[in-house]
C-alpha cells in the first residue's frame, strides 16, 4: 500500500526537484503539498507549488495549503540561489485559485483523517508544524512520523557559521517540532552536503519531451549557474531530494537516536541545532538523525524517480 504522506516545501529549486520525484511515485500517496515561506516568501510559495502541479500534470493532483507569514522573521533570501521568483525567474503561468486553505488547516484535516499513518516530510522551514501543534497539541500524537530537512550535527551551516537555512529562517518553530512528542527524523545539512548532482547528471534527466523533463530542464540551468557564481561549484546540492529518498528509501542511510534542540537566541547561533554528546547526556533522545549514506545508490534513486536513466 502506498505511504501516505504530505509535503510541506518552500519552493525552490530544489524543493520542485522533490515534487517531481513525490507526484509521479507510485509508491507513495501525496494527500496534500502545503506551502511555507523559505526560499521565497509566503505569497510567492503558495504561487510556486501551484505553478509545478500545473507544470507537470501529476496522475492525481494533491490537496494545495497556502501559506501564511511566518509568526516572527523570516531572515533569509534565497534569491541568490533561486531567483526572484524561487524558480530559477522563469516566470511560469498560474490559475488562480478561487478558494485557498491554509496550509496548517490542510495539514490538520489529512493527519485527523488518517490518524498516525500520514508522514510528513517537512523541506522548509517548520512554521507550519509548529502552528498546527500550538493550535491542536493532541495533532503532535497523531502523525505516523516526520522527516525534517535541516540542521547540522558537526558541520558549519550554511547561512552563518553556526546554522543551517531551513532551521534560522523561523528557529521558534523549529525548537517547538523538535521538543513535540512526534516521531522524527532528522536529515541534516552534513549528510545532504555530500552529493553534488553535476551537469553530467543534469543530461540523463527525462526527455524534454515528457512535461517533467521540460519543466526540469526550464528550472535547473538557473541553480546551476548560481551554484557555480555563488560557490565555485560545478553542479548543485539537493538536500530536499535526498531528504525525501531517506524517507522513501532509509535502507539507504543509516540512523542515530540522538537528543536535540534549537537555540533561539544566541547573537552568533540562533537558529544552531544542538545535540546532547557529553559522555553522560542529561538530554532525553528525541529524534533519530541521518548519519550516513550510500551515496552512489542514493544518486541512483534520484535519477531513477525523476525519469531519467539509471546511473551504473
Amino acid at each position: 500500500m502506498p505511504k501516505k504522506v504530505i509535503l510541506d516545501v518552500d519552493p525552490g529549486i530544489d524543493d520542485a526537484m522533490a515534487l517531481c520525484m513525490a507526484l509521479f511515485d507510485p509508491d507513495l500517496d501525496v494527500i496534500a503539498v502545503t506551502a511555507v515561506g523559505g526560499n521565497c516568501p509566503a505569497d510567492k510559495a503558495t504561487r510556486n507549488v501551484q505553478a509545478i502541479i500545473e507544470q507537470i500534470d501529476p496522475p492525481r493532483w494533491p490537496r494545495i495549503g497556502a501559506a501564511s507569514p511566518p509568526d516572527h522573521r523570516l531572515p533569509v533570501d534565497g534569491r541568490y540561489l533561486h531567483g526572484d521568483d524561487g524558480l530559477g525567474d522563469v516566470k511560469f503561468e498560474v490559475a488562480e485559485l478561487r478558494t485557498r486553505h491554509p496550509s496548517e488547516k490542510v495539514i490538520s484535516d489529512a493527519v485527523r483523517s488518517a490518524p498516525n499513518s500520514v508522514t510528513i516530510i517537512a523541506l522548509g522551514p517548520l512554521t507550519n508544524l509548529a502552528r498546527v501543534f500550538q493550535r491542536d497539541p493532541e495533532l503532535s500524537s497523531l502523525v505516523g512520523q516526520i522527516v525534517i530537512s535541516g540542521g547540522t550535527v558537526k558541520g558549519p551551516g550554511n547561512i552563518t557559521p553556526a546554522a543551517e537555512f531551513n532551521i534560522y529562517c523561523d528557529p521558534e518553530a523549529a525548537r517547538e517540532v523538535f521538543r513535540s512528542p512526534s516521531t522524527k527524523t532528522l536529515v541534516p545539512l552534513d549528510l545532504t552536503n555530500q552529493i553534488v548532482l553535476s551537469y553530467d547528471l543534469f543530461n540523463r534527466l527525462p526527455e524534454e519531451s515528457t512535461k517533467v523533463g521540460k519543466f526540469l530542464r526550464k528550472i535547473l540551468p538557473p541553480a546551476f549557474r548560481a551554484y557555480r557564481q555563488q560557490f565555485g561549484l560545478e553542479g548543485i546540492h539537493v538536500h530536499d531530494s535526498i531528504a525525501l529518498c531517506a524517507a522513501v528509501n532509509p535502507e539507504l542511510f543509516a540512523f542515530r537516536e540522538m537528543a536535540a534542540d534549537v537555540e533561539t537566541m544566541g547573537e552568533l547561533t540562533a537558529g544552531m541545532t544542538v545535540f546532547d554528546r557529553r559522555r553522560v547526556p542529561a538530554w532525553r533522545h528525541n529524534m533519530e538523525v541521518a548519519i550516513e549514506m550510500e551515496e552512489k545508490k542514493v544518486v541512483a534513486e534520484l535519477i531513477r524517480r525523476l525519469g531519467g536513466e539509471p546511473v551504473e
